[in-house]
């Protein structure tokens, strides 16, 4: 719901601020006042055109605010995550500013957003319906639009959009592969004769770094055997030439332990040195074992040949790291190590897209097969969703008319309503269109000849029969605005406008700029636009009335002064629209 307008130097307005509350509100005022500017604002925090000729002359920016109550709109609430806005107290802020020069900028709760978000989070918090909306009233697809929110088939239609897309989707990729067989054949070959060279080689995940390391560990392979051996040697004795005559290092302390465990008895002291000795004795074997161990890790020499002929297998594989298999696209690389992705864990990589891109463009004979036979599922699939669509609008066009003739005869039109549904006889799925395979068309039955609205509906007649659809059509919790889509109606058609608008505003905010005081007395509050001029501007006040005040300008709306005279056919005026309301429903949520 709106709360408040402000508007700053948009057209004759310099500064106004409009409150707004439940129900219906009018907004009224002599001709260019500025009325026109409340709606213009509202456009603009609807997302509409930005115009810089709207920026009050002298003036470098015009700007409108929109205060709105959300409630419990789960959608909006969504949308301003999205944006990453925020709340203060259940109101969200919508704002719009036009410099001189025509550039705009939007805010929605807090946020700077594009023109174009604006207009979809805006299209959640109000409607407005201008004398444009008759015109495409004409549209055939905007009619079927109407007839299907009537049927409650919204639904229905997407979900057959989604269905006509999958099929669509499936189909493009038949008709590719059959028109591209030859170059997808080829392509097919290239890609299987890489596969068989990756698989062929079979290169292992991190296969190509263990290789780099183990090469680099046999160029020093020679002297790490040869020193181990030689400590090896000095321990244990293994090589007598190596050891010369003083012995290994293990014979040397086992003799030493022997010499003095014989001499123990005599010098106690020489017990603790046996003890000290035998723990370096059993420290150097370990050291020993360990050494050994070692040098039975150190990769053999004869080796090296075969490693650096895996690791040039393993390097023919890089070509196909560095290429993306369905752009084309050259990554990056690193081939003087051959490591990373672009090395031979990259041609795995490839490898699995390359197998992905075998999968869609498959042009083997039980392939197409295949494929055809999900087009023509789907496109069964489609269809039955488009006839069932069909089926549905036919069976509610009739009901659909009635409820619009029975609100323009309200509105004093001596015409009926019909809504013909003509379908694609036996279609197939090239009928099958964005909405299915209706047309849809809105007629006026006059005389007892159908014609089509825009072949002879009036202006007035186009703007009673957008009312009806809206009254019908309404749902709960808007916030509509009506920019004198009363144009061209007058006398008692005028005050069935005002009794229907008033009976959408039982579940709906209603805002209407209008110049009927019939429509004006069914507001249940009553904004007037006024202007004074001087020689040099032109400025508009914006300004809510009280109930005197609102007498007298339904006399000046009713008679062009205030006289006694229009003062009474005012307050009459008033009397009949509040009996009017008193029989309209209780609003949905008055037990809430």
């Amino acid at each position: 719901m709106l709360t408040e307008l402000q508007i700053r130097n948009l057209g004759v307005i310099e500064e106004a601020t409009a409150e707004f509350d439940e129900g219906f509100t009018v907004v009224t005022g002599e001709t260019g006042a500025g009325k026109t500017m409340v709606v213009t604002g509202l456009k603009l925090l609807s997302g509409a055109r930005a115009d810089a000729q709207r920026v009050r002359a002298g003036t470098d920016r015009a700007t409108v605010d929109g205060i709105f109550r959300t409630g419990d709109d789960a959608k909006i609430d969504a949308l301003i995550e999205d944006v990453g806005g925020y709340v203060e107290e259940g109101d969200v802020v919508v704002s719009r500013s036009v410099n001189a020069s025509g550039r705009s900028r939007a805010h929605f709760a807090g946020r700077t957003v594009a023109a174009g978000v604006l207009a979809d989070v805006s299209s959640r918090l109000l409607t407005i319906h201008g004398q444009s909306d008759q015109l495409q009233l004409l549209d055939p697809t905007r009619q079927l639009r109407n007839l299907d929110r009537f049927a409650g088939l919204d639904d229905d239609r997407r979900d057959y959009r989604r269905l006509r897309r999958e099929w669509a989707t499936l189909a493009r990729d038949l008709n590719e592969r059959t028109l591209r067989r030859r170059e997808l054949t080829l392509e097919t070959d290239n890609l299987r004769r890489a596969l068989d060279e990756i698989d062929g080689v079979d290169p292992q995940p991190g296969e190509e770094e263990e290789i780099k390391a183990t090469v680099s560990r046999l160029q020093d392979a020679d002297d790490v055997r040869t020193a181990a051996s030689a400590a090896l040697d000095a321990i244990d004795g293994g090589d007598e030439a190596a050891v010369g005559d003083d012995g290994s290092a293990v014979e040397a302390l086992t003799a030493a332990v022997e010499a003095l465990r014989g001499v123990t008895g005599s010098e106690p002291r020489f017990a603790g040195l046996v003890t000290r000795l035998e723990g370096v004795l059993a420290e150097v074997g370990d050291i020993s074992t360990e050494i050994g161990g070692a040098l039975s890790d150190v990769p053999d020499p004869e080796s090296l040949e075969g490693l650096l002929a895996r690791q040039q297998e393993l390097r023919e594989l890089h070509k196909y790291a560095e290429t993306v298999v369905e752009t084309g696209e050259t990554e990056a690389s690193d081939s003087d190590t051959g490591t990373g992705a672009a090395g031979a864990d990259g041609a795995l990589i490839w490898r699995d897209r390359a197998q992905e891109r075998l999968a869609q463009i498959d042009v083997s004979g039980d392939a197409l097969s295949e494929l055809a036979e999900k087009v023509a599922t789907a496109g069964e699939t489609m269809l039955e969703a488009a006839r069932a669509l069909s089926d549905a609008r036919q069976d509610a066009a009739r009901r659909f008319a009635e409820a619009v003739s029975s609100e323009i005869a309200g509105l004093h039109m001596s015409a009926s309503f019909r809504v013909e549904v003509t379908p694609v006889e036996n279609p197939g799925t090239a009928d099958c269109g964005p909405d299915g395979v209706d047309t849809v068309e809105f007629l006026l039955v006059q005389g007892g000849k159908p014609s089509s609205l825009a072949a002879t509906a009036s202006g007035g007649e186009l703007s009673r029969v957008m009312l009806a659809l809206e009254v019908i059509l309404a749902g709960s919790g808007r916030t509509m605005v009506f920019d004198e889509v009363d144009s061209g109606v007058g006398g008692r058609a005028a005050v069935e406008i005002g009794r229907r608008l008033a009976r959408l505003a039982v579940d709906n905010q209603v805002i209407v700029v209008t110049h009927l005081p019939q429509v004006a007395a069914f507001a249940d509050a009553h904004v007037h636009v006024a202007k004074s001029a001087t020689d040099e501007t032109v400025v508009s006040r914006v300004s809510a009335l009280d109930a005197e005040e609102r007498v007298e300008e339904l006399s000046r709306m009713l008679a062009g002064l205030e006289s006694d005279t229009g003062r009474a056919h005012a307050e009459e005026l008033l009397a009949t629209a509040r009996a009017a309301k008193d029989e309209l429903p209780v609003p949905a949520d008055a037990g809430a």
